[in-house]
Parts: structure tokens; C-alpha cells; sequence
């Protein structure tokens, strides 16, 4: 049977914080929140993240889904968006990747099968907002809003992620079972990474407004009970491997690998061969000696890092303005209704420089608007006519209006 809230210190009821929320809309690091169960986001982080699952009952009381489950269907039928389809017919597993003619989905009516959409947050505004809820954890971490839809018995197998991830119920009720298991390995006869041998410890059954923490590698499994809709929050957790491979490109892309020793290979000394396919020795020990010479510091990491998390997905699109204001009329108009970044924008920085989708520049020196708009990802029109009369300033934020990179209006 599900274990009770109270069976559990993972399932505490949220005690509503009588704290007034931050006037920039940022979760407070100090401020308790029904969110985390009536923590503040400093406890959560660290009793929680990273260490053991959470279990929080209305975590967000009154919630319905960002989409509905028509706009979920539309949107996996778009190119731009990932999705998938799991079903789990007649005791057979089967993964289809999108997209998806909303005809072709099987019926609602059906039982055991489960649509994902990745990115939802990318493409609606409802989403995004309730990804920002999440930015306790620095940006440079978070990943994107996933949200499935499952008929009764729909679910994607016992599994395990490799990154930490919050599911927030929206619709319906599902039955969560978890446990920390050791052995994570996988059947292989699947096109589903589904465990081999699940060995669930806890369970219970989630209804909307709950929300469940799990940290990497905890073994769990979902099943909808009825028709449900879960929201996932995800984080990026890149392997060292991708890590290292990303930032020895970053570095020769930008000359820091060689760091000014770009000349071409030479060897005037090789000597004839009879055996043409062998690799010469002084190649190799050449080759080893350039590689040895490769240096970077802290900057360098840096940079790489703001570049390379901000970069838009590949799926990503900006579309700029079908009729884009002239900069006189959009500082007007943003004089009255303030900026927000684009939901699809990343905007990060650090001491020395701010990272827009993937492009890096230097801090400007009047940088505590541009560090507001990051860490908000609006200005206020009353701020915005602050830096009004700075040509370079509002020069610049018309150069990202017209890219499709920030838009007027207040905070979605």
C-alpha cells in the first residue's frame, strides 16, 4: 500500500509562509515556500539536493497544467519540438520519436501509453513561468520543463536519471514507486532504458499540486492512475567526457589552445620509409609534446562555460519581430511597458563578461541593469526609463528586440 504522508519525513504537508514574495519575483534563498514543503530553498539545497528524495504534498495548491492536453498534442507535432511516444501494448514496449500528427496518436480512451514533450517551457509562456519557480538552483543548471501525458496504466518503465529532477503532478493521480537501489542495470531487449531488476522501497500515490524530488540514479516508476499529466523538471548534468571534449574545442576555436604556437607541423628530419602505414615514432612524440603545451586558467573555464550553457539548444528558433519598432519607438513603448527576455533566451554571466545565447562580450560598465535583467529576466518600465537616456544602452537592447532575444512587456 502507499505509505501516508506522515509515514515518511519526505511526505510533510507544506505549511504556507506568511512572507510577502521578493518584489523581482525571485524565489528568496531565506523565504519558506510551500514549494519545498515549507523550507526555504537554502534548507532544501542542503538536506535534499543531491542526497535523497523529497516528497512534498501541495507543493503548488491549486495547479492545473501550464497546456492543456490539446496544446500538448499540437505541440508534439511540431518540428521544432522533441516529443516521444510510449506505449505498452499487449505487454510489448515501443518508443516512437516525434513529431506527431495529433490523428496519429492513439486514443485517449486507450489504455497504457505516454506521451513527453521536452521543452514545453520553450514554446509557452504558463511553462516558463512555472520553470522560473525553480531558479533557486543556478540557471547554469537548469534544463527545461518536460510534460507527459499518460491514460490509465501509461508509463515509461522502471528507470533511473543520471541528473536530479523535480515531478510536479498537474492533472490526475499517479502512483510513484522509488528506491536506491545499486544495481542499475538495463534489459536489453528494449528500446527503453527500463531496469532489469527494480527493487522499489517506497510508494506513493500523487495527486495534483504534490511534487516529488529525486537525485540521480534513484530508481523509480510512475504509473497513471486514470488520465494524468506530470510536469518534469529536469537539470543539466553533463559527463566529464563531454565536458573535457566541449572545452578543448571552445579553446582551439578560439586560439587558447596553442596560445600564439600555431605553426604547421614540420618534420624535416623523417626519414625515408618501407613501411609507409606505420605511425613514425616522431610523430607521435611531436604531436605529444604540442599537446603538453596546451594551457588555460580560470577565465578561460569561464568563458567557456557561459558560452557553451548558453547556447541554444539546436532545436531552438528565434523569431524576430514580423514589423520591428524603430529604437526611438521602442524605447517608448518600453518606457511604458517595460522588457522581458525571450522564454527561449539564456542570459548568463560572470566577473568579467555576460553570455547571450551563446555569444560572449564584455560586462559594460554601467552592468548592474544588464546583471537585474539576468537574474530577473525583466526590467520594469520605471527602470527601463532610468537607462533611457543611455544611447549605448538602449542601442543595444533594440540590437536584441530586433534578434527576437527580448521582448516588451512585463514578466510572463
Amino acid at each position: 500500500m502507499p505509505k501516508r504522508p506522515s509515514d515518511h519525513p519526505a511526505g510533510q504537508r507544506a505549511t504556507p509562509s506568511r512572507m510577502p514574495a521578493p518584489a523581482s519575483g525571485l524565489p528568496s534563498p531565506d523565504q519558506p515556500t510551500p514549494l519545498l514543503g515549507g523550507l526555504t530553498p537554502t534548507q532544501f539545497m542542503r538536506r535534499y539536493w543531491q542526497k535523497k528524495p523529497f516528497l512534498i504534498r501541495q507543493a503548488v495548491p491549486g495547479i492545473a497544467s501550464p497546456v492543456t492536453r490539446d496544446e500538448l498534442f499540437k505541440l508534439a507535432g511540431n518540428d521544432d519540438v522533441e516529443s516521444r511516444l510510449v506505449t505498452h501494448f499487449r505487454r510489448r514496449w515501443k518508443l516512437d520519436h516525434g513529431p506527431f500528427d495529433t490523428t496519429a496518436l492513439p486514443r485517449t480512451a486507450q489504455r497504457d501509453w505516454t506521451l513527453l514533450v521536452q521543452g514545453v517551457d520553450l514554446h509557452d509562456d504558463r511553462a516558463r513561468a512555472l520553470l522560473n519557480r525553480f531558479r533557486f538552483v543556478p540557471d547554469a543548471r537548469l534544463d527545461d520543463l518536460m510534460i507527459s501525458y499518460a491514460t490509465d496504466g501509461g508509463g515509461v518503465g522502471p528507470h533511473f536519471d543520471s541528473y536530479d529532477v523535480f515531478l510536479l503532478q498537474v492533472h490526475g493521480k499517479r502512483h510513484w514507486r522509488i528506491g536506491a537501489q545499486r544495481d542499475l542495470s538495463l534489459r536489453e531487449d528494449l528500446p527503453l532504458k527500463v531496469l532489469a531488476h527494480f527493487e522499489p522501497e517506497e510508494e506513493w500515490i500523487l495527486e495534483p499540486g504534490d511534487m516529488l524530488y529525486l537525485p540521480p540514479h534513484i530508481a523509480h516508476d510512475g504509473i497513471a492512475i486514470g488520465e494524468c499529466m506530470t510536469c518534469s523538471v529536469g537539470f543539466r548534468a553533463p559527463s566529464a567526457s563531454e565536458l573535457a571534449a566541449q572545452f578543448l574545442y571552445y579553446l582551439a576555436e578560439r586560439g587558447g589552445a596553442h596560445r600564439g604556437q600555431d605553426a604547421l607541423y614540420s618534420d624535416p628530419k623523417q626519414p625515408a620509409v618501407s613501411e609507409p602505414a606505420q605511425l613514425p615514432a616522431a610523430l607521435v612524440e611531436r604531436v605529444g609534446a604540442i599537446l603538453t603545451k596546451i594551457r588555460w586558467n580560470q577565465a578561460d573555464v569561464s568563458g567557456f562555460l557561459g558560452a557553451w550553457l548558453s547556447e541554444p539548444k539546436s532545436n531552438v528558433v528565434f523569431e524576430p519581430p514580423t514589423r520591428p519598432l524603430n529604437e526611438a519607438a521602442f524605447v517608448n513603448r518600453a518606457s511604458h511597458d517595460g522588457v522581458r527576455l525571450h522564454r527561449k533566451t539564456v542570459l548568463l554571466y560572470d566577473i568579467h563578461s555576460y553570455f547571450l545565447n551563446g555569444e560572449e562580450n564584455s560586462l559594460p560598465s554601467s552592468k548592474k541593469w544588464l546583471l537585474d535583467l539576468a537574474n530577473c529576466r525583466a526590467l520594469s518600465a520605471k527602470r527601463f526609463v532610468t537607462l533611457s537616456h543611455d544611447s549605448s544602452v538602449t542601442a543595444l537592447l533594440h540590437e536584441w528586440y530586433c534578434a527576437g532575444w527580448i521582448e516588451l512587456g512585463g514578466l510572463a
